[in-house]
């Protein structure tokens, strides 16, 4: 199935099948078809002349915009008396063809190699930091387009990325996360595509000059000493002087990187500003580093689980912009894609697809019997649609020996 779509509607994701219409004065012939991996190959479409293009719907990882689709009948299943009814499953849950957001094997698969690849460039930066060697800017920046790209695509899928743990490697995967959140959380709030990347940019740099900060002290697993708390908290300084020379960092980066630690009380650092004295981008900032940092694994530091580090948000009004944590809630939903949760069924599912008009009724796989405690076999179900069904808890993966990296890989892999 094909849907005709003008060049400003093209995302990456996209599964160009052929170019649809030109400018009257372009000669451009699309050499193959194939999958718009990023923004640079719109560009070059753009800036060669195309107009139209035609989308191949089924090879597309991202939905076509509906005012595109061509019409096309819902699918239906002939009932035992003899009438055509909505397909549904053997719980009574009305299923939609599609539920749009759950990630596919093959999308998931793709994203997670790059994600991966991701990890591995920052890992190597990282190091070749510590190592005394320059910041390579240019990189990094790639590395950030490259998240955005990816989140464009399918948010879902870098949502769940961000779930998946590996304590020797916190100091770049918290780089990833943080621009994963920050670029799912403004075009939630509908920042313009400039200043996203700009946003993005600036939650991958914002810790950079933790590599200046002895290890020992970034590492130990005890209470830090006053002495010690002074040179982690330079790690602000650090990552400012790092980057405000190179080119592309604007005002925008550098505020958002040196206040990321102010809070609206005044009891942050270093400066110790107050609420009239801090951009949105900056609270922005520091809701997407504070949600990121407890639910990440650190250290010998077991991560919080995403709905207790939302209500910690949420109890600190006077340190965190209680609308805009309010607004991340909406966001990525009060059981955030990644998380596990237990039904009334005693059943324990993985929360795939949030749902915009009902929070409380995400879309979810149901995996496991907590009653029998063992596996069960893998069904989607859609809350929203289940009267029967509904979540009475989160769940932390350890409760129920369960890894959640290994979870995560092995339920959306097949």
């Amino acid at each position: 199935m094909h849907a005709t779509i003008p060049i400003n509607e093209l995302v990456p994701g996209m599964f160009v099948d052929s170019v649809h219409k030109l400018k009257s004065d372009a000669d451009v012939k699309l050499k193959s078809r194939g999958m718009v991996r990023n923004s640079a190959i719109i560009a070059k479409l753009e800036a060669d002349g195309v107009l139209e293009l035609n989308i191949d719907i089924k090879q597309s990882q991202v939905p076509v915009p509906a005012s595109y689709l061509p019409e096309t009948p819902l699918p239906t299943v002939q009932s035992k008396g003899g009438t055509e009814q909505n397909k549904e499953d053997k719980s009574g849950a009305q299923l939609s063809p599609v539920h749009i957001g759950i990630p596919t094997a093959e999308s998931f698969a793709a994203a997670l190699n790059q994600f991966e690849v991701q990890n591995k460039k920052l890992q190597i930066l990282y190091g070749n930091i510590l190592g005394g060697e320059a910041l390579q800017l240019h990189l990094i920046n790639d590395i950030s387009q490259e998240i955005v790209d990816s989140v464009t695509q399918n948010s879902n899928v870098m949502a769940i990325l961000t779930r998946l743990k590996d304590k020797r490697g916190f100091n770049w995967r918290h780089m990833i996360n943080c621009t994963i959140m920050m670029t799912i959380f403004t075009k939630y709030l509908g920042v313009k595509p400039h200043v996203v990347k700009q946003m993005a940019m600036a939650a991958m740099l914002h810790d950079i000059g933790k590599s200046k900060v002895p290890q020992s002290i970034l590492e130990k697993a005890t209470p830090l000493s006053e002495n010690e708390r002074r040179h982690w908290q330079k790690h602000v300084a650090h990552s400012v002087a790092m980057v405000k020379e190179e080119k592309g960092i604007t005002p925008l980066i550098i505020d958002m990187i040196v206040n990321h630690h102010e809070r609206l009380d005044g009891s942050g650092f270093p400066r110790r500003l107050k609420a009239e004295k801090l951009s949105k981008a900056a609270r922005v900032m520091a809701i997407v580093d504070e949600y990121t940092t407890l639910t990440t694994a650190y250290g010998t530091e077991e991560p919080v689980e995403p709905v207790h580090a939302l209500r910690i948000l949420l109890s600190n009004k006077d340190k965190f912009d209680e609308v805009l944590v309010h607004k991340f809630i909406r966001c990525i939903g009060i059981h955030p894609i990644g998380t596990i949760v237990k039904l009334t069924n005693d059943r324990l599912g993985l929360v795939m697809a949030g749902n915009k008009d009902n929070p409380k009724a995400p879309i979810v796989r149901v995996f496991y019997n907590a009653k029998h405690m063992h596996h069960v076999t893998m069904k989607d179900v859609d809350l929203n649609d289940s009267d029967d069904i509904k979540i009475i808890a989160n769940v932390k993966p350890l409760d129920y020996q369960i890894n959640l990296s290994r979870l995560l890989q092995e339920n959306l892999l097949v």
